[in-house]
């Protein structure tokens, strides 16, 4: 039995444009705060450091806080400021 839990992270806007695609998975143990995801995604693609202390974050379609625990198979949605034009 893992003790991971598998986790879909949405990606909008800079996010999607960082990765080039939609959605990512990643694995994150038990009790892992979504605010984590955020982490793991800036150390991964640094240019979005500029994102870090205005997004939002979203769980299962709902706004969360950043210390909401993440359960396995939970969609994260991170949701950067969105310029209008």
């Amino acid at each position: 039995m893992s003790n991971q839990i598998t986790i879909t992270v949405k990606l909008f806007a800079a996010y999607q444009e960082a990765y080039g695609v939609e959605e990512i998975k990643r694995q994150f143990p038990p009790q892992t705060e979504v605010k984590t995801v955020l982490e793991q995604i800036i150390q991964e693609q640094p240019q979005l450091e500029q994102w870090r202390e205005i997004t939002s974050f979203g769980i299962n379609l709902d706004f969360v806080d950043p210390d909401t625990i993440l359960k396995d198979g939970d969609e994260v949605v991170l949701i950067p400021p969105v310029s209008g034009g």
